[in-house]
């Protein structure tokens, strides 16, 4: 029944940065974990980072250090700041939630797009 709402996709210079935001039309009770996944033609989609309960956080290798997930539970909302981006960086951005039955919500994708 959850229904995912993603912003903040668009296009940026290499180095800059970028905010993505997505709110989850469930209570904060039936989340287990909130994360972003991201996928480009011809690839899999790949977990780019992933916060679950008690706050734990994973992130790609390729992303540490320059991208930072959070969760505000109140508003069951998870952020990703990315900043230092890199062209490799570019792809269609989705929102992702586990609910505590470990069923699992997408959302439609935003795009980010890095130019040198």
């Amino acid at each position: 029944q959850v229904q995912l709402v993603e912003s903040g996709g668009g296009l940026v210079q290499a180095g800059g940065s970028l905010r993505l935001s997505c709110t989850a039309s469930r209570s904060t009770w039936t989340i287990k974990a909130m994360g972003w996944w991201r996928q480009v033609p011809g690839k899999q989609r790949e977990l780019v980072a992933r916060v679950g309960s008690g706050g734990t956080t994973n992130y790609a290798d390729s992303v540490k250090g320059r991208f930072t997930i959070s969760r505000d539970s109140a508003k069951d909302t998870v952020n990703l700041q990315m900043n230092s981006l890199k062209l490799e960086d570019t792809a269609v951005y989705y929102c992702n939630v586990m609910d505590i039955i470990h069923h699992e919500y997408w959302g439609k994708g935003t795009q980010v797009t890095v130019s040198s």
